[in-house]
């Protein structure tokens, strides 16, 4: 979650929509601006004081101070705020989904190094059992109590099991590989994997409806919901366009004061007296702009229009497009997950026969009264109903997962349990 590149990207976006939120509410006050100046001409120049031209060396300074606030301009800029905070909810949300992508992703990677780690173990216990199988078998022909054929298929079985270890073996590398990437760690450091203390049985005995689960969904899957608000931020957009065309009223007002000093005139009133009251002007009143026709301006307003309106009816295909993939997602995670339930109690009946089975072959094998196909056999079936089971159990978990994962309620604590 610290290291994951679309996160961290996904977050960096999400700052810079805050200020744009900021700029758009900032754009519903006055705008207050200050200017000054200060120069000297020399040559003809209009003397104020005196109300007439006259040449010499002349000094200016001025200032003014002018604001502006729109009273009425069709709602823009309002619709511009609500369109720029639904855009921030919007990031906000993916943001969210992001991270539990970036959940999703590492909790299957994860599992499967753990069931890799299983299937490994059941690999390593079966070649372990044929070598010990392939000494005693090796010790009866050499007394005579077996045919040599036994020793050969039984040495046979011996490495089929140790190359199903070293294929385990494999896989396990290449999925921790495939994890580490994931998280950014370095491939060369060793690090450990620990099973979490899952209660199975009690992900088994779970009760939950499917309604209920959709219904969730739909208040907390961040695709869906930033589908949502992105909708709202269409419409707001739509709304801001619409205002282009509509007359506009706004309240204007400037201070402005200058002081004069020409070089050699006596009678060169003081700064204060000029700048404070003689060259004071104030301005103030009201401006209406009624739009009637601008030619092309007045035609790309209404472009701009109906570019926001068609992206607000697509935007509203999106949001119900995301609803039917959010109720679709939900379905199958939730009929998957009864179906892996149903599995995980078949394969653990399917291994305590195949268990008990083997127990009794083998021994039927080393009394002589059995074949050598019949003990292989039931090797084979007691293997292949532990790594069912294996397989079960964290497909189980797994599932589980993936059902928070689509109901959009997946958090870092729920994969510590």
């Amino acid at each position: 979650m610290r290291n994951n590149f679309l996160l961290n990207q996904q977050k960096n976006n999400l700052e810079l929509t805050q200020m744009q939120k900021i700029g758009s509410f900032a754009g519903l006050g006055p705008t207050l601006s200050a200017q000054a100046q200060a120069y000297q001409v020399d040559g003809n120049t209009f003397n104020q004081n005196a109300g007439e031209v006259v040449n010499g060396l002349f000094d200016q300074v001025n200032g003014s101070l002018n604001a502006n606030i729109n009273l009425f301009n069709g709602f823009s800029q309002v619709n511009k705020a609500r369109q720029s905070k639904s855009q921030l909810d919007a990031q906000a949300l993916n943001v969210k989904r992001t991270a539990q992508d970036v959940l999703n992703t590492i909790s299957t990677q994860f599992l499967a190094v753990l069931l890799d780690m299983e299937l490994l173990r059941i690999a390593k216990e079966n070649h372990v059992a044929q070598q010990k199988q392939l000494e005693q078998v090796t010790e009866q022909v050499a007394v005579g109590s077996r045919s040599p054929v036994d020793e050969y298929n039984q040495m046979s079985q011996t490495k089929a099991a140790e190359l199903r270890s070293l294929q385990a073996e494999i896989n396990m590398v290449n999925d921790k590989a495939l994890l580490t990437q994931t998280l950014l760690l370095d491939p060369t450091e060793e690090y450990e994997i620990i099973k979490p203390e899952w209660n199975v049985n009690e992900l088994n005995s779970a009760e939950s409806s499917l309604s209920s689960f959709e219904e969730s969904a739909l208040k907390n899957r961040g695709d869906y919901l930033r589908a949502v608000k992105t909708e709202d931020a269409a419409r707001f957009g739509m709304y801001s366009t619409r205002a282009s065309m509509m007359p506009t009223i706004s309240a204007f007002g400037t201070l402005y004061s200058a002081y004069n000093y020409s070089h050699g005139d006596p009678n060169v009133r003081p700064f204060a007296t000029q700048f404070r009251s003689d060259n004071l002007r104030k301005v103030y009143g009201l401006q209406l702009n009624i739009p009637i026709f601008g030619g092309n301006q007045n035609f790309q307003n209404r472009v701009q229009h109906v570019q926001q309106r068609v992206n607000y009816l697509n935007s509203q295909e999106i949001r119900k497009n995301a609803e039917a993939q959010v109720k679709t997602d939900v379905f199958r995670a939730y009929q998957n997950f009864e179906l892996y339930k149903k599995t995980f109690i078949v394969t653990q009946s399917q291994l305590e026969a195949a268990k008990e089975a083997f127990r009794l072959e083998d021994e039927r094998y080393n009394l002589g009264i059995t074949s050598f196909v019949d003990y292989s056999n039931a090797n084979r079936a007691f293997v292949q109903a532990q790594t069912d089971h294996a397989q079960a159990e964290f497909r189980l978990v797994f599932q589980k997962i993936l059902l928070d994962y689509a109901v959009g309620t997946l958090k870092p604590e729920d994969l510590e349990k």
